[in-house]
């Protein structure tokens, strides 16, 4: 395999890519709200539900493939996440498993502790701080961005981090502009005062190998359904920490290993079948002996063809007048995701016209409220595009082009 992605032998693979609009294929540049998934997800969902849908813990067949189809997630999702099967937890998406630890940790903290989180991130790693601040008589503190380049402002966030700070919670990338604060920086500065590293990596994951253990983080949060899988919550536990937080459970409950004591009710199985098959497909795109090396291949490939995009992009877009960029300037630190307006057009309008010439894109503020009421656009919002490891160069060109018409209109 060459160190560079057949993008070819790529897109094949994802039949969504195969849609037409007016005699064009779709340019699918809306993957921070959502991946498409390849052929190999889609029939790891399907071929689950067609031959071994049952519930865990009985003798028969498509029970016992039904345990084996958890175990093999837990290890699937350890070696993407960095962590060891024992700390991961499955449940019905990100936000609804962050409320959960959330509340857990919550329960063992004093009236006054405080938390920290940032302007930088999505609201589902800032709405249950607050939540459980008020419930407990918690003290929250925000960490703020620099509006100029939409980057996290980490001496601020150091400053705000003091004795009584309890946890420190962030995003590893910014879903609305990208940006990607020092997460190896952030964890050191909680774990100075005794706090938790809490990191939000849904927006990094299809773009950056991810390294929980590695980076210092005590909990790790992402969604499938952003790196080519279904929808489902994944949370990746330090298992010290999760065997001295309390878990809701219904009685009897075995006693599980740590990261599995978050899980409620019965899971869904057909989507943790889609999970190993999307972490097995982004590993297929590198080489090496074992899982954790082959996604460590794929991801130095991905990086390389996103940057180049990237590139092209920014390029691209300074030559428009009246294209207004937000977010950082250059290709470091940064994932291939780019906030914008178009002269005095609203986000809706350019994203309708875009649409119109099969260029999907986002509009809004993508529940990143603090960012983007940060940036002073919380009444307008933005319009979104994000590039993927599927995205092609022609497809880049087709979104500046029409970018540049729009902008002369």
């Amino acid at each position: 395999m060459s160190a560079t992605l057949d993008l070819a032998a790529v897109r094949v693979r994802f039949p969504a890519l195969q849609r037409e609009r007016g005699g064009r294929a779709v340019a699918y540049l809306d993957g921070p709200g959502g991946s498409q998934a390849p052929a190999s997800v889609i029939e790891a969902v399907a071929g689950y539900l067609r031959s071994s849908a049952a519930n865990d813990g009985g003798a028969f067949d498509s029970s016992v493939e039904t345990q084996a189809v958890i175990a093999e997630a837990r290890r699937a999702a350890a070696d993407f996440s960095g962590s060891g099967p024992e700390e991961i937890a499955f449940g019905a998406n990100m936000t609804t498993l962050n409320f959960l630890l959330a509340h857990a940790v919550a329960r063992t903290l004093e009236p006054g502790d405080e938390i920290v989180v940032t302007d930088l991130d999505h609201d589902a790693n800032v709405a249950p701080w607050l939540l459980v601040a008020r419930d407990h008589d918690l003290v929250v503190r925000h960490a703020p961005i620099r509006p100029a380049d939409g980057t996290l402002d980490e001496d601020a966030l150091e400053e705000a981090v003091g004795p009584r700070t309890r946890v420190v919670a962030f995003t590893l990338a910014s879903n609305a502009v990208g940006s990607m604060p020092d997460a190896r920086r952030i964890a050191a500065a909680a774990h100075d005062v005794g706090a938790l590293a809490w990191a939000d990596a849904v927006h990094m994951a299809p773009h950056r190998r991810l390294r929980r253990t590695d980076t210092g983080l005590d909990v790790l949060l992402c969604s499938p359904y952003k790196f080519f899988g279904p929808h489902l919550g994944v949370a990746a536990i330090d298992a010290d920490l999760a065997r001295s937080l309390p878990a809701d459970r219904v009685r009897p409950a075995a006693e599980d290993p740590p990261g599995h004591r978050f899980e409620t009710g019965t899971q869904s199985f057909e989507a943790m079948a889609g999970t190993i098959a999307a972490i097995d497909y982004i590993s297929s795109l590198g080489e090496g002996d074992t899982r954790p090396e082959r996604l460590e291949s794929a991801f130095e490939r991905i990086e390389r063809h996103e940057r180049e995009l990237a590139r092209r992009f920014l390029e691209g877009a300074r030559e428009i007048e009246s294209l207004e960029l937000y977010g950082p300037s250059g290709l470091e630190r940064r994932t291939p995701t780019f906030a914008f307006n178009v002269a005095e057009l609203s986000p809706r309008s350019v994203a309708e016209e875009l649409a119109s010439r099969g260029i999907n894109v986002w509009d809004g503020d993508f529940y990143a409220l603090a960012p983007i009421r940060a940036l002073g656009l919380g009444e307008r919002g933005v319009v979104r595009a994000g590039f993927l490891h599927y995205t092609t160069e022609e497809e880049v060109e087709r979104l500046l082009e029409a970018l540049e018409l729009l902008a002369g209109a």
